[in-house]
């Protein structure tokens, strides 16, 4: 009987014992698609999810464009400028669902992910951005909807992603979606969302499950779905249209594009080209969006959709056949207006006339409110609608706070910080070879923090700094100055990142639980400042990275550009339009341009060629070195050749590899060390400058942008070609995308369709072009610039001056001093 009842007591035990437990740790593979993620704390009732996009084109009635598109709203102050005005919500449970609902009647989406890609990674990251939407669309209620998948090895109960909205967060979600996406929704509250740009910010925390290294930090990451993030708006006011919010809010599809598609039934006539690329670049700099394609064609409207916009250009009677529902008013006077396309319901853009010369009076209606002089220096890159805040150009020795960068003051508990924030130089930046700038650092570590941690200064992504740690007692930094050599910035926008390694005693135990601790053992400040000295600045041809940081030269010209158009088709003024498009948004206005048949009308001015390479001027061709026989021989590779070895080339390489590859894989490493570690390269060791060798683009490459000099070397001429005019739209869709166009850089730049690669050719010889007026200042720091890249000639000078020295001395004594 005592037997039975002490089993029984043994049971009960049990029982409670086990219903006190916790889940248990799941370190099981991914679950299936389609199962559900069990929540690892209690929280409030989640809200409920919702389904993927589905586009929403309800009628919009006939909105007349105003004399002059309205002024933006002003931007919100930089992140930390504003401290947040509540405090973060309590995190929501995991989500359990992996699809995303339907959206309710009469509601419009907005996709606000300008990125075809987007993640958060390590244990803290923040990315910010600002979306333009309508007063209609700023006064109806909204909610905000993303969609998100995480890394396995996240820490559900330590993790969490906050969504701000104008610096106030809107809702905190804890990461727990390994198994495929989950979609999670906050309402926004009323009037937080305003006219003009809306700052969205997303923010992660993430803490590894069972590791406490620091190499773990790289396995944790959260990727936000572009196709299932977005803002709802209830009603169909969220729909009206005006011609400056229309054209600054298209926003981007499901995929971080945004697409213009313009109609234009006299595409090929002589005399539209100019005015058709005027209102491209002016409708890139409206919406300053970042992957921007346009395509051109004469024959229908496309259909609508998020992130698209259709824009019909021609005279009334060009038009009607196109668009019956015509405004009378196009038949007598220069119309720019919002319709409606009676077969689609979608918004429709008219620019119309009785003729082309009135329809450019309504171009210029649109696009003059964007036009600069070129003799107004601009304080920033617009770069808000990818990464806010806008990025400030640096002329001249400069100290700014990281406060009005973007950067916030934080208390770190993880093991590695990293944190980043945009910088701008001008395109006659010349100081990559001995400038150095200064990291101010305002920032705190506890005693826990070992020796061995270092603070990491990483300029676009090269490591430019390290700082160790080597206290034992914590520390408070106060403007600690870090040197950051200048070598990796270039013309345009520049990234910077501050990380910091951080290693303790208890992650080296890194019992159970530790991951989760929320003690901070590190704090940076915002108040820290970037330090940007003097530098030498004078221009340089040929300079790729400078046109595509800052369209130098066509940005600065004073009268229009020439530009070369092998033949007005579709495929071809769609690529010139997206290129250009690009170029404005950098060069921060729209570029005066102006079609020329030969290059003989051209002389020494700056000019731009574009084209398939058959019908390129020979003279461009050579003025840039690209081999005048690629005419001929650079044709695509077709799909079923693409993995085919020939036989004698292999041949020929494996003989190369066995007889010499020693000899040269020794000599390449002893370069690369002296490189490393000296900053020593075969260029550096010659007199003069090599002549730049001819070059031949291969059959895998389906574009080529090449700069060079006009024929007396006044004026820069680029190229930009490729085998087909289809291959040439299709190349620059790519080239021109915001990941991409950073990478353009050297004398000449490839791209192949085929393997996705972007390769660039340096520059070997180049010229100086004045920027700036003369100063003696000016020409000491371009002289020691340039003797610190040629160091022969630096090190024959030093001997000659020397000499100098010796001889010059040794007659002052012979003269001065006593003969015996």
């Amino acid at each position: 009987m005592r037997s039975i009842v002490a089993a029984s007591l043994l049971l009960l035990n049990a029982s409670a014992f086990a219903q006190a437990q916790t889940a248990p740790f799941d370190m099981s593979g991914e679950r299936p698609p389609g199962a559900s993620v069990t929540p690892r704390l209690t929280s409030p009732t989640p809200p409920a999810a919702a389904t993927a996009p589905v586009p929403v084109t309800p009628p919009v009635s006939v909105i007349p464009a105003p004399a002059s598109p309205a002024a933006p709203a002003p931007v919100p102050p930089p992140i930390a400028a504003q401290p947040p005005q509540s405090p973060s919500p309590a995190p929501q449970p995991a989500a359990t669902a992996n699809s995303v609902a339907p959206p309710r009647a009469g509601d419009v989406r907005r996709f606000v992910v300008p990125f075809s890609k987007l993640g958060l990674g390590g244990e803290y990251d923040r990315r910010s951005w600002s979306v333009y939407l309508t007063p209609e669309q700023a006064a109806a209620k909204a909610s905000f909807t993303f969609a998100y998948q995480n890394s396995i090895v996240v820490a559900p109960e330590a993790s969490a992603l906050t969504v701000y909205l104008n610096n106030r967060p809107i809702g905190q979600q804890r990461v727990g979606s390994p198994d495929g996406s989950s979609a999670v929704t906050f309402e926004v509250p009323p009037g937080l969302l305003q006219p003009g740009a809306n700052l969205v910010t997303f923010e992660a925390n993430q803490r590894h499950r069972t590791d406490c290294s620091i190499q773990s930090t790289y396995e944790l990451w959260s990727n936000i779905d572009p196709a299932g993030t977005y803002l709802s708006f209830a009603g169909r006011d969220a729909t009206q249209l005006s011609s400056a919010d229309a054209i600054r809010a298209i926003g981007v599809d499901g995929a971080g594009k945004t697409e213009f598609d313009i109609v234009v039934p006299a595409l090929e006539q002589p005399g539209t080209t100019k005015p058709l690329l005027r209102l491209a670049q002016g409708l890139s700099v409206l919406s300053s969006m970042p992957n921007q394609i346009f395509a051109f064609n004469t024959a229908s409207l496309p259909a609508g959709g998020p992130g698209k916009l259709s824009v019909l250009v021609g005279t009334a009677a060009e038009l009607r056949p196109l668009f019956p529902g015509l405004p009378p008013g196009a038949e007598s006077a220069a119309l720019a207006a919002f319709v409606t396309d009676p077969r689609s319901g979608s918004p429709v853009l008219l620019i119309s006339g009785p003729s082309w010369q009135a329809v450019s009076s309504a171009i210029d209606t649109i696009v003059s409110p964007t036009d600069r002089s070129s003799d107004v220096r601009r304080d920033v890159l617009t770069t808000e609608r990818w990464s806010a805040p806008n990025a400030p150009l640096v002329f001249s020795d400069t100290n700014i706070a990281l406060s009005q960068l973007g950067v916030k003051t934080t208390e770190f508990s993880g093991r590695r910080l990293r944190t980043s924030f945009n910088i701008a130089v001008p395109a006659d930046f010349y100081a990559n070879a001995y400038g150095e700038a200064k990291v101010l650092l305002d920032a705190a570590y506890t005693d826990n923090v070992m020796p061995g941690s270092h603070i990491d200064i990483y300029v676009n992504d090269n490591i430019a700094s390290t700082v160790p740690i080597t206290t034992t007692s914590g520390g408070i930094l106060r403007h600690l100055p870090i040197r950051v050599t200048m070598r990796h910035f270039k013309p345009g926008l520049n990234s910077v990142a501050i990380e910091a390694i951080l290693m303790t005693k208890d992650d080296a135990v890194c019992a159970p639980g530790s991951t989760a601790g929320a003690t901070p053992r590190f704090a940076l400040f915002d108040t820290s400042e970037l330090q940007i000295p003097d530098f030498a600045r004078v221009g340089q041809r040929p300079n790729l990275a400078a046109m595509a940081g800052t369209a130098y030269p066509y940005g600065r010209a004073t009268e229009p550009t020439p530009l070369f158009i092998d033949r007005i088709d579709a495929d071809t003024l769609s690529a010139a339009a997206t290129l250009l498009g690009q170029m404005a948004i950098t060069a921060g206005h729209p570029i005066a341009v102006e079609t020329v048949a030969s290059p003989n009308t051209i002389g020494d001015r700056d000019a731009i060629f574009i084209g398939s390479i058959s019908q390129m001027p020979a003279t461009a061709l050579s003025q840039t070195n690209i081999a005048t026989a690629s005419q001929a021989s650079w044709r695509p590779v077709p799909d079923t050749q693409v993995g085919v070895v020939d036989t004698g080339t292999a041949f020929e390489e494996w003989n190369s590899k066995v007889s010499g590859g020693v000899l040269r894989n020794r000599v390449t490493a002893f370069r690369e060390w002296l490189s490393r570690n000296f900053d020593i390269s075969r260029s550096s060791l010659q007199f003069i400058p090599g002549a730049e060798q001819i070059f031949t683009p291969a059959n895998a490459d389906t574009l080529l942008v090449a700069q060079g000099s006009s024929p007396a070397g006044a004026g820069a001429w680029t190229v930009v070609a490729a085998p087909s005019a289809k291959d040439l739209r299709e190349g620059l869709e790519v080239l021109t995308a915001q990941l991409n166009w950073p990478q353009i850089s050297g004398h000449i730049t490839t791209y192949s369709s085929k393997t996705g690669k972007i390769e660039t050719v340096p520059v070997t010889r180049f010229d100086f072009v004045p920027s700036t007026p003369w100063s003696i200042a000016n020409y000491r720091l371009i002289a020691a610039n340039w003797l610190s890249t040629n160091i022969l000639s630096y090190a024959f000078l030093l001997v000659v001056f020397v000499l100098l020295i010796g001889i010059t001395t040794s007659s002052m004594l012979r003269k001065l001093g006593r003969s015996k």
